[in-house]
């Protein structure tokens, strides 16, 4: 399995339209055993969903997302989990664990106002 968490600076970027990198984790039994960072080479939103499929990504692990990505991911038979924040490293491992919070819908949303920004974009991301 192939597990994707956008990233930033050593945490799950907030926006996932908007990430610059993904890291990407190789699992075999339930178990992490190869990492690395890719790229997006500027990639936004429509196109990040193709990027991760021909990756061979299974799940997507981030913060914020909108509608139209969840359903383009969904389309390409990626499994998301939103609303995640912090370490990825921890986020694959707790996802494993079968403890990471699975977000069915979306918590990006650009004319709606909540405490927090999500990545300056101009939208907020809901918690």
């Amino acid at each position: 399995m192939k597990i994707a968490a956008t990233y930033a600076n050593g945490e799950i970027f907030q926006h996932f339209g908007h990430t610059q990198q993904f890291k990407v984790y190789e699992v075999e039994d339930g178990k992490i055993v190869a990492s690395k960072i890719i790229d997006s080479n500027g990639a936004g939103h429509g196109a990040l969903a193709g990027l991760l499929s021909q990756g061979g990504i299974d799940v997507l692990i981030c913060g914020g997302i909108g509608g139209g990505a969840i359903n383009a991911l969904g389309q390409a038979g990626i499994e998301v989990y939103a609303g995640a924040a912090g370490s990825p490293d921890a986020a694959v491992e707790a996802l494993l664990a079968g403890a990471l919070p699975k977000v069915g819908e979306a918590t990006c949303h650009s004319n709606h106002s909540h405490s927090h920004s999500c990545a300056n974009h101009g939208g907020t991301c809901h918690q």
